[in-house]
C-alpha cells in the first residue's frame, strides 16, 4: 500500500524500468541492440525528481530500498522519465 500519489507513481515507474531493461535484454538475445536509453513518461513531476534525486528526504525514507533502483538506472542513462500530462 502507498501512502501517497507520489509514491505509487514512483512504484509504478520502478516497475515499468524492470519491464523495459527485460525487453532490452531480451532484444540484445535476439540481435537487435536498442542504443537509446529507455523513456518512460510519468504524469507526476515530484515521482521524476525523487528519481533524480540520490538525497533521500524523510518524505520518501519509508519506500522500500528495492524500488530506488530507479535511481540507478537513471544515472546510469539507461531510463529517462519525462513528465506527461495527465489528459495526454
Amino acid at each position: 500500500m502507498t501512502l501517497s500519489t507520489t509514491e505509487a507513481e514512483y512504484l509504478a515507474a520502478a516497475s515499468c524500468a524492470c519491464q523495459g531493461i527485460w525487453l532490452k535484454r531480451i532484444l540484445k538475445t535476439l540481435g537487435e541492440d536498442q542504443l537509446k536509453c529507455i523513456t518512460i513518461q510519468c504524469d507526476n513531476n515530484s515521482s521524476i525528481k525523487l528519481s533524480k534525486n540520490i538525497v533521500l528526504h524523510g518524505r520518501s525514507k519509508h519506500i522500500d530500498v528495492r524500488f530506488h533502483f530507479l535511481r540507478d538506472l537513471c544515472r546510469d542513462g539507461e531510463i529517462e522519465l519525462i513528465y506527461c500530462p495527465t489528459h495526454d
